[in-house]
């Protein structure tokens, strides 16, 4: 199945809903940066949640990071993502192993540890949007519905979920985010929230090959569920050597000089993607002037 977002309403627009199915794109951010099962399902998680997040804002060059800073032996987490669903992360210690919880599933809380989220929406204003909430259980489901309840004051229910294979590829992932519109009245909360109870893990929900609308329809069926669109959704790296360029001009000219007097070919490694970028010392050169010119 290919990955996509659905947008929805219902109960007459006092609900708007996204689900989404990810499962190529968490298999490829896991091919990509060699994650271990614990660091796949977090990483699955958060690029699942930054896509529907990414699409739920308005402009056409709108960016949003979202970041898990934890103690844990993860250390954290950092996913960007545009308004059209396309994604890109990495974990900071992709390789950490942990046993199973005490439920017997991958530990992603105890591997965060105890830490913040903090949301960043570039909407093309003079600062940035930053809202900032503590980790509540490093779920990160649980974590994001509490920051959009505290920071945005939106009632919101998200689930977010990465099945594994035995021989640890990704077999399902995607979740959901549910959120109450601020004229919803208190028949439709109380009803929502009873629905939202009953549900034993979205990873369960997937692990029965359902999709996005039939998730939803499962959710949300009892409110006259109206889907809106569907918006395809990948992960993809705008990385560039032009860019890498430019990265190397703003360290400054003494750091570029050592560069050069170490008399040797560097290798620079996108965080996000991890495709190496190589620059000869007559690139360096070019870039020291690039970067005299600029000062």
């Amino acid at each position: 199945m290919e990955d996509y977002i659905i947008r929805a309403s219902a109960a007459n627009s006092q609900i708007r809903a996204f689900a989404a199915t990810t499962r190529e794109m968490v298999e490829f951010a896991r091919e990509t940066h060699g994650t271990s099962p614990v660091a796949t399902a977090a990483l699955g998680r958060l690029l699942t949640a930054g896509a529907m997040m990414g699409i739920m804002m308005k402009g056409e060059k709108d960016i949003l990071t979202l970041q898990i800073k934890g103690n844990g032996p993860m250390g954290g987490l950092t996913v960007t993502a545009n308004s059209k669903g396309f994604v890109k992360g990495y974990v900071h210690h992709p390789e950490v192993m942990l046993p199973p919880s005490k439920l017997g599933k991958l530990d992603v809380g105890g591997a965060l540890g105890a830490g913040t989220l903090i949301v960043i929406k570039d909407l093309g204003l003079k600062e940035p949007y930053v809202g900032q909430t503590e980790l509540v259980s490093g779920e990160i489901a649980e974590d994001l519905t509490y920051y959009f309840a505290s920071s945005e004051q939106v009632p919101s229910a998200v689930a977010l979920g990465v099945l594994m294979n035995k021989n640890n590829t990704v077999k399902r992932a995607g979740g959901f985010i549910i959120q109450l519109l601020p004229f919803a009245d208190e028949e439709v909360i109380s009803k929502l929230e009873a629905k939202i109870g009953e549900i034993n893990g979205i990873t369960s929900l997937l692990d029965q090959d359902m999709t996005p609308e039939m998730i939803l329809e499962y959710v949300l069926g009892d409110f006259g569920l109206e889907i809106l669109d569907k918006s395809p959704t990948s992960f993809e790296c705008d990385c560039s050597k032009e860019r890498v360029e430019k990265a190397i001009i703003s360290i400054g000219e003494k750091d570029i000089v050592e560069m050069i007097n170490d008399n040797e070919t560097i290798e620079v490694n996108c965080q996000f993607c991890s495709k190496h970028y190589h620059f000869t010392i007559e690139e360096l050169k070019e870039i020291l002037k690039k970067s005299k010119s600029k000062s």
